[in-house]
């Protein structure tokens, strides 16, 4: 053997050697380390498992709470947080468990959730998705740092009240579109069966389709599909353990995901490039996302005289994902838990439906009479506590930093568990897992008692820039479907929240719709 393969040798070996001890660190060593120093403070861990940490035990426990229907009541966790209700109920509130390799502490405190989100301790980093992510839904909400503050800052003006004022024909149309099918459905018997479900995905799809890309919601509709789709697989993808190297595999998920992305950002480059051109000839309208985003970008890269102020063509398809997304998906599950939770109590649907019929009677919803229906928005907000779209926020550690009394490492998840908080007995009282709207009588704050113990749509800086088209679009849907019918659920109803990214009811929502 020549000296030039000894050579080659050596250098295989120390690699090998290498590659050993850092899968060793990465598995065990700092695991190990970390755990030693969070114990040493108190914080309870159930014992570290090689690789998958507490995956498996969370992914079996969800299963078996998935397999059958629960007692029609909103006493939820044991059947959409089992793992993190039984951890919490065995270690304490002082505690977390390994989500694979890593520590995540589960943060109950809503000083502490304060601080967190207000950036108080300095700033902590977005856990780093899994990578096949990248295909789903990226924008503002994934960004970090100036390239957040400059997509932020860009996207505000699209969603000021004066502008979502002007989306309110769109969201009218759709909504009275889908109550008008509703009215064939009853008109012969007077009432009938309907998975309202679908009904309200369609209706929000519908609606963002029309409010984002205006003329082309049609096309809109089409990637609403695909992100459906998308979303599902993205579901499967995240129960499995990110080890590093597997998202390179050419796996039957992974290129259906690729498929889509590739249609979704076609679509979306078709819609794009016939609404610049519209912009340059002046017969684009603004009352729609889209071009009101353009605008913004557009006045930003003048106003700084730099084309590299503003987004890019690949930023804005980002951002028009993400409208999708969530502008469909928070709202539908919004309505559908206020559908089943107001179907369980009459007397609050009677009162809901007396405050619209007398601030609208059976005309078209306005935007300033949305605005004043009080025991409407208290009805949602109690919703939004009871079963909220998204179910936690996490966050990590990127330096060493001292949360409450804890010393953090770099690396360090946080879980900052919504539901667990809005369920909180501690925070909320005994009652706190019945439906009492009254809570919000008087505010979000004097409910709170100015702590962050409800936070839906997440809070601080980057609470969700949307919640306002949400709750509006939220707020016309319902006073809509109140002025024509009277509701109440279907025997064959099968009580089953559980989590497809957000908050979905399992079996549908079979509603009896009553023409009033």
């Amino acid at each position: 053997m020549g000296e030039i393969g000894l050579i080659l040798i050596v250098i295989l070996c120390i690699l090998v050697v290498w590659w050993v001890w850092k899968v060793l660190e990465w598995i065990w060593w700092r695991p190990k380390k970390q755990e030693r120093l969070l114990k040493e403070q108190g914080i309870q861990f159930s014992p570290y498992n090689l690789l998958y940490g507490d995956l498996k035990v969370n992914l079996r426990l969800l299963k078996e709470a998935r397999s059958k229907p629960m007692n029609l009541s909103h006493h939820i966790l044991p059947r959409v947080s089992p793992f993190h209700l039984q951890t919490i109920q065995k270690y304490g509130r002082k505690s977390g468990f390994w989500f694979g390799t890593t520590p995540r502490l589960y943060i109950l405190d809503p000083e502490l959730i304060r601080d967190i989100l207000s950036n108080k301790f300095g700033h902590f980093e977005k856990i780093k998705a899994n990578p096949l992510s990248r295909f789903f839904v990226r924008g503002l909400a994934s960004y970090e740092g100036e390239q957040w503050a400059k997509h932020r800052r860009i996207i505000n003006p699209a969603f000021h009240m004066e502008k979502l004022k002007r989306m309110l024909p769109a969201f009218y149309t759709s909504c009275n579109e889908m109550v008008s099918k509703w009215e064939k459905l009853v008109a012969s018997k007077g009432s009938c069966e309907l998975d309202v479900w679908p009904e309200l995905q369609n209706l929000t799809g519908d609606i963002i389709s029309r409010a984002a890309f205006g003329s082309s919601y049609e096309e809109g509709r089409q990637i609403f599909k695909l992100q459906d789709e998308q979303a599902e697989l993205l579901v499967q993808a995240l129960q499995t353990a990110n080890i590093p190297g597997f998202s390179f595999l050419p796996t039957k998920r992974k290129k259906r995901m690729k498929e889509i992305d590739r249609e979704v950002r076609a679509l979306l480059m078709d819609i794009i490039s016939r609404r610049q051109k519209a912009m340059k000839v002046g017969e684009a309208k603004n009352d729609d996302l889209l071009t009101l985003l353009l605008e913004s970008n557009y006045k930003e890269i003048q106003e700084h005289k730099n084309k590299n102020v503003g987004m890019t063509i690949k930023e804005v398809i980002q951002e028009c994902k993400l409208f999708y997304f969530a502008g469909q998906e928070t709202t539908s599950v919004l309505l559908v838990w206020t559908m089943i939770v107001l179907s369980m109590n009459s007397e609050w649907q009677a009162r809901a439906r007396e405050e619209v019929l007398q601030v609208f009677g059976k005309n078209r919803p306005d935007f300033d009479g949305l605005s004043h229906l009080k025991i409407v928005t208290m009805i949602l907000y109690e919703i939004l506590r009871l079963y909220p779209p998204v179910l936690q926020l996490n966050r990590s550690t990127y330096k060493n930093i001292k949360v409450g009394e804890i010393s953090l490492p770099p690396g360090i998840q946080l879980m900052l568990p919504i539901i667990l908080v809005h369920h909180d007995h501690e925070l909320w009282g005994e009652d706190a897992e019945e439906f009492k709207p009254e809570r919000f009588s008087e505010g979000v704050s004097k409910a709170t008692k100015n702590q962050v113990s409800f936070f839906p749509f997440g809070w601080g800086p980057r609470i969700c820039i949307g919640q306002h088209f949400a709750m509006i679009e939220a707020k016309m849907a319902l006073a809509i479907i109140l002025q024509r019918f009277a509701f109440e659920l279907s025997p064959s109803y099968a009580h089953a929240p559980t989590t497809v990214i957000t908050l979905h009811p399992q079996y549908g929502a079979q509603i009896i719709l009553h023409k009033l």
